[in-house]
């Protein structure tokens, strides 16, 4: 489902046919992008209208900071039509370890009035044991009073992290993207191609962004650049964005002049 600028990264779902499952991510990941209340209603109804399941991603809402949903609940009738997934990977540093979950309401059934709970909890049975005690300690400590609030600081750290990504390709007259309620920023570079792109500010920034065509064609002509990194890192790499002078990036960045100071 092609989500771009144009449609206010949210798929035009008239132009979808039936499915019976959709995978939707909000905040999404790569272009940071939020989904509305209207657009979550537009989405859950569209599921009830063709029996399809959504299996919602909500592994970054702790980033959501205006009045965005952070979970496909808060709709009317979407426990009749979705599921949720989240983990603490994004919140607590949890990556490795693995340790997230999943929520199956009751009143979600198949076609047939078979609860999908009920085959949900039959397949997890079979295939899995459960996480290990440690990190299931280490996600009921995150759960805490501290632990949540540990959590807060971290995603406003990284969200600190965007602002300054964000203020730097702005300031280089760029139009960008997310960075707001998630650790993700999106950057156009018009008429160019994403690999392009990656290669030039690679070659002669060193620093390493990701091609935004690597996931999927509605990426083409953007960059992926990930807040998730140490403050002085991401200072450095946007002193080296602002202050390239070389042939290879004025391509990049137009008409705009870096100054590159010696």
């Amino acid at each position: 489902m092609k989500c771009t600028p144009e449609n206010g990264f949210f798929p035009d779902l008239s132009s979808v046919s039936r499915t019976d499952v959709i995978f939707f991510c909000s905040p999404n990941n790569p272009t940071g992008a939020a989904a509305t209340r209207d657009q979550l209603t537009r989405l859950v109804q569209f599921a009830k209208d063709n029996g399809s399941i959504i299996v919602y991603d909500s592994a970054y809402a702790m980033y959501i900071s205006d009045d965005k949903p952070r979970s496909i609940f808060e709709i009317p009738g979407a426990k009749e039509v979705a599921i949720e997934v989240a983990s603490f990977s994004k919140y607590a540093g949890f990556t490795g370890v693995r340790l997230g979950w999943t929520v199956v309401p009751k009143e979600l059934q198949f076609s047939d009035g078979f609860p999908v709970a009920k085959d949900f909890n039959r397949i997890v049975c079979t295939c899995f044991n459960g996480a290990s005690n440690i990190a299931q300690s280490g996600g009921l400590a995150c759960l805490s009073p501290e632990g949540r609030q540990a959590m807060q600081e971290v995603v406003g750290f990284y969200k600190e992290n965007a602002k300054i990504i964000v203020e730097t390709f702005t300031s280089l007259g760029f139009h960008v993207y997310g960075g707001d309620n998630a650790p993700y920023v999106w950057v156009h570079f018009p008429g160019q191609k994403s690999w392009d792109v990656f290669s030039k500010i690679l070659a002669n920034t060193h620093v390493v962004t990701t091609p935004g065509s690597g996931f999927g064609p509605g990426g083409e002509g953007f960059v992926r650049v990930s807040a998730f990194g140490q403050r002085a890192n991401v200072l450095e790499a946007c002193r080296r964005l602002k202050e390239c002078t070389c042939e290879e990036m004025t391509s990049i960045f137009y008409h705009i002049r870096c100054f590159m100071l010696l």
